[in-house]
């Protein structure tokens, strides 16, 4: 369920192209929003009220929250946290992805200069990463590898691309 939930969240911000701002997602049970009138409207598309009867138990509505501001993603996790109600959160976010052979270059480099290198080298892959975790620590991560030459996109799955976001979302889950 929580991958549906990640690749739901990859369509949605996919939506906007690419060169897109991050962006952070609640993850609220789908009963609970059906509960609520004015949610369950947006819920069901057409306006018309939903039976949380006729919910699955496990359905996990992505809510997105408003534009993040400018400043590091993990100084900006790092100042979130979520009520009781929201079982998980979800990050997308784009990154420049690099072949080992270039880590030697970025070692020795401050901050700045190594993202201005990552930035311009020929070998960097751009990359759409959406991660998702739960507060009882089950993570989900979705990566669309951008295609470099007009051909369709890669994509990968797996709870295991991004630990240290996950580990950085798992804490905005704690009290």
């Amino acid at each position: 369920m929580l991958e549906a939930v990640a690749a739901e969240i990859e369509a949605f911000t996919g939506l906007a192209g690419w060169d897109a701002a991050p962006s952070l997602f609640a993850l609220v049970p789908t009963k609970a929003l059906a509960a609520d009138p004015s949610a369950a409207a947006l819920l069901s598309g057409d306006g018309s009220p939903l039976d949380p009867d006729e919910i699955a138990d496990s359905a996990i509505t992505p809510v997105a929250q408003d534009e993040l501001p400018e400043g590091s993603l993990d100084e900006l996790l790092a100042q979130i946290g979520w009520p009781d109600e929201v079982i998980g959160c979800a990050v997308s976010q784009e990154i420049v992805m690099l072949p080992p052979s270039a880590e030697a270059e970025l070692n020795n480099l401050a901050v700045d200069a190594a993202v201005s290198v990552a930035t311009d080298h020929p070998d960097r892959r751009e990359a759409r990463l959406v991660v998702a975790v739960l507060r009882g620590g089950r993570s989900a991560s979705i990566l669309r590898l951008r295609a470099a030459d007009g051909a369709g996109d890669d994509l990968l799955t797996g709870p295991d691309l991004a630990p240290n976001l996950v580990s950085a979302l798992a804490a905005t889950l704690t009290d």
